[in-house]
């Protein structure tokens, strides 16, 4: 496997690399769990070890994602582990930790994710072999190192900031066809509001929450069944109603109010209203700041009369508009229900970008129809959509701001664009120099069975 090797060693290798291979098709997924390698420090870098099965199980992650590895995997794993405890130990030394809420709320939502994909707990533990706790406890270690190295290298990085003049410079020097091609994007302004819900049907909605706590309060039913027969958020309905731990500040203000200060697990809460709908809720357990409950929601219809009539309003206010009584950032002001947008003129945020263009798959599939073939400045129809972010619908028209082709970068449309090439740029070249230079402050020691190779980085082996 390395030149140097002897051949009773590449056979020693190449025999224990088929066992592995085995043991991952019998269990790929859950790699720790084998016992048939015998573990040994490999690398030490400072206080760190590098374990042989450490790399296995990398190798094995690999494998089983179809990651491919460009190279010896005894070569370049072991040396991408000791480059993350270089962080690591930098981490320390500048006392950089990872926000241990955000650590426990990434791995609970991994968790709560595999439940839902493989069905239950029970099943998860059997997929893995592995019990919840231990699964949680690896998980708990792997995301905050994670997060340890990202605020590491953010820290290292962060006086990279280009002048205006260096970046005009560096897209003097990129050949033109190296600059990427920017898609088509457009800029949205959106009027919005729900069409009114009647009495009867809200009472409706509240009866059948109230008859659900009073099964439940009798012992009649349980709350997870019921959950998932009725409940309309579909996603934690899959789980018996239930969301895994999350804090105050994931949760919508009045959700959150009744949630943490519930205090007895057999006890079901009042209804709840949220833009989401009515709830009822149950405490499942509380753990310092964060809890863990179930919750059943329930949306009230909207009659195809209520929707007819929101339409006609809207027809009407888009009259006004082109009448030029008011403007259509006027009338989103006065009119709009869009909490997102009202105060904004009616302008959409792309979400993946944080910027208000959009590449036409990136908009709702509703409003892409609308502007995809609408001149600048044009209004839309009214028009029905549905508010996945709420899983409700609503009324709306749109408005195209502006539409830019697609097109080659350059700095007049797209300075940020370039702007952030130039950044990734001097940040990959900066960590790749402090790398080397951190290679010769750590203590590194390597077994000679795994020095013999063509690193990245010569600096390992002085």
């Amino acid at each position: 496997m390395r030149n140097n090797m002897t051949n009773k060693t590449r056979n020693h290798m190449i025999g224990r690399v088929m066992t592995a291979v085995l043991c991952a098709c019998l269990s790929l997924l859950s790699v720790r769990a084998q016992n048939n390698i015998i573990d040994e420090v490999i690398w030490v870098v400072g206080d760190e070890a590098i374990l042989r099965s450490e790399v296995e199980e990398e190798r094995l992650r690999a494998q089983y994602e179809g990651q491919p590895i460009a190279g010896d995997p005894y070569c370049i794993i072991p040396e991408q582990i000791a480059i993350q405890k270089l962080f690591l130990h930098q981490a320390e030394l500048d006392s950089v930790e990872a926000n241990e809420s955000s650590v426990s709320h990434q791995v609970d939502m991994r968790i709560n994710y595999y439940i839902s994909q493989i069905g239950s707990k029970e099943k998860m533990e059997e997929y893995f072999r592995k019990t919840q706790t231990e699964i949680r406890e690896e998980m708990m270690v792997s995301v905050r190192n994670q997060m340890i190295i990202q605020q590491m290298q953010q820290k290292l990085t962060e006086n990279i900031k280009p002048t205006p003049s260096e970046i005009r410079k560096f897209y003097e020097t990129l050949p033109a066809d190296s600059l990427p091609l920017i898609p088509a994007q457009v800029e949205v302004q959106i009027l919005s509001f729900e069409p009114s819900v009647p009495v009867e049907e809200t009472e409706r909605i509240k009866s059948s929450l109230r008859e659900f706590t009073e099964r439940i309060n009798s012992g009649s039913a349980d709350f997870s069944m019921l959950a998932r027969l009725y409940s309309e958020d579909t996603e934690s309905a899959k789980r018996g109603g239930e969301l895994g731990f999350v804090g105050k500040g994931q949760l919508v203000s009045e959700f959150a109010e009744v949630a943490f200060n519930l205090t007895d697990p057999r006890k079901v809460s009042r209804i709840v209203q949220t833009e989401y709908g009515y709830h009822i809720i149950q405490l499942i357990e509380k753990r310092g700041d964060r809890i863990n409950c179930r919750h059943i929601l329930l949306r009230p219809r909207v009659s195809a009369t209520d929707k007819i009539r929101a339409i006609q309003r809207l027809d009407s206010i888009v009259q006004v508009v082109d009448s030029g009584l008011i403007t259509f950032e006027q009338a989103v002001l006065f009119y709009s229900q869009d909490k997102d947008t009202r105060l904004n003129a009616g302008l959409m945020t792309n979400q993946n970008s944080g910027s208000s263009k959009f590449e036409y798959q990136d908009l709702p599939s509703d409003i892409a129809k609308q502007v995809y073939n609408m001149q600048v400045g044009e209004i839309s129809k009214p028009f029905v959509m549905m508010d996945k972010q709420r899983n409700r619908e609503i009324c709306a028209v749109v408005r195209l701001r502006s539409r830019t082709d697609v097109h080659r970068a350059n700095l007049t449309d797209d300075f940020q664009v370039i702007r952030r090439m130039l950044e990734q740029k001097l940040s990959v070249e900066f960590l790749d120099q402090w790398i080397r230079r951190k290679q010769t402050e750590v203590y590194v020691q390597i077994d000679p069975e795994w020095s013999g190779c063509d690193f990245q980085y010569p600096g390992w082996i002085h």
